[in-house]
């Protein structure tokens, strides 16, 4: 069996980091991933959109360095979760449980938190990967044009 999930969008919301009980740090967000054809109808969406939920380094990771409107890879599984919600009513939602999630754009001016393009953070260590400037031989897709 596999369950996995590789996404690529924009966030539509920053993220909100919240603490379990017992320490945990998880953060949720949510992206839009563009429609590789775009719908007929004007007025039908033209994007998809997906709740992420991550744990542990990568729920800091996200916090710290992700704001509304990054481009963002997401590589995770579905999970699917039942609950009653305020009306009483039994709701179920699938989100994506994020391993990695993938700065793949610069930060704007005014969002902070320094340069993190191409940073990422996952299971495997929760570590931001390190960046070598481009040579000036060498094409920078993130450049200003």
């Amino acid at each position: 069996m596999l369950n996995r999930v590789c996404l690529i969008g924009r966030l539509t919301r920053d993220p909100e980091l919240r603490t379990t009980n017992t320490g945990k740090s998880v953060v949720s967000f949510s992206i839009a991933v563009q429609k590789r054809i775009k719908p007929q109808n004007p007025n039908d969406p033209d994007a998809d959109f997906f709740r992420v939920t991550a744990w542990g380094q990568t729920a800091e990771f996200v916090s710290n360095y992700m704001s509304k409107g990054r481009l963002v890879a997401v590589d995770g599984r579905l999970e699917s979760r039942k609950f009653v919600d305020n009306t009483g009513a039994n709701r179920e939602v699938i989100e994506v449980v994020a391993d990695n999630v993938n700065g793949l754009d610069r930060p704007r001016d005014d969002s902070g938190g320094g340069d993190t393009a191409g940073h990422s953070a996952g299971a495997g260590g929760g570590r931001a990967a390190s960046t070598v400037a481009p040579s000036p031989d060498e094409f920078d897709p993130f450049a200003d044009q």
